[in-house]
């Protein structure tokens, strides 16, 4: 059901859905005692987790480090003034076990960038919260 705003909460399993349609998300995370914004392309692990794969030596990497971060994820038709948005938080840890670097590998997110030392990044799921915002007729 929509409020009176237009917005309409996601249950968790409407937000994994959603998730799993749209290649790049972003991964906010402290960088020097500040907040940083990455894009980056994920998938989804069986487990619910966001995996992203990125090089051993980026800044993404040496600040995580078992980090609470945040992702974010979203889909908008300007046009109808419709969309969703969802944000998953949780633990940011890289994959050091070799069978799970090997398993992702094969089934984890393919990097945008070619890189020869690259890591498996796991975002655990603690907390997901999503929200879809109707079209607004007559606004603006």
């Amino acid at each position: 059901m929509f409020h009176n705003d237009g917005f309409r909460v996601l249950d968790r399993q409407e937000c994994l859905r959603l998730l799993a349609k749209v290649p790049v998300g972003r991964v906010v995370y402290t960088r020097q005692a500040l907040p940083a914004v990455l894009p980056v392309n994920f998938s989804l692990d069986a487990d619910s987790s966001v995996l992203l794969r990125t090089s051993a030596g980026s800044g993404l990497v040496h600040a995580i480090g078992g980090a609470v971060v945040a992702f974010e994820a979203d889909d908008f038709d300007a046009a109808t003034r419709s969309g969703w948005s969802v944000v998953v938080t949780g633990r940011a840890t890289v994959v050091t076990d070799p069978a799970q670097h090997e398993r992702l590998s094969r089934v984890g997110p393919r990097s945008w960038v070619v890189t020869c030392d690259d890591v498996f990044v796991r975002i655990e799921s603690e907390m997901i919260t999503g929200r879809e915002v109707s079209g607004m007729r007559g606004a603006g």
